[in-house]
């Protein structure tokens, strides 16, 4: 099997940040997958792969979302508590 069909993005870099900064039960989720897909590309299994990088994309993608909503989300609370201080 050729290299550039064994090259499939685990995206695990995005995952391990998505775990510690955004989204810690969807970032764990999506660790998982992309160490699966990395494992499967190593063994040569590339639509194993495939699906478990394309799975890790979303859930890191959901992550990143759900966390930025929950920072603006705390920005906001903290804005308006600050405000309301005598």
């Amino acid at each position: 099997m050729e290299a550039s069909q064994r090259n499939v993005n685990s995206y695990l870099a995005l995952s391990i940040f998505n775990l510690l900064c955004c989204c810690l039960p969807l970032g764990i989720a999506a660790l998982v997958f992309s160490l699966q897909a990395r494992s499967a590309s190593n063994e040569g299994n590339i639509n194993q792969a495939a699906s478990s990088s394309r799975t890790a994309r979303i859930l890191n993608i959901i992550g990143i979302v759900i966390g930025a909503i929950m920072f603006v989300i705390i920005i906001v609370i903290v804005a308006v508590g600050s405000k309301n201080k005598p």
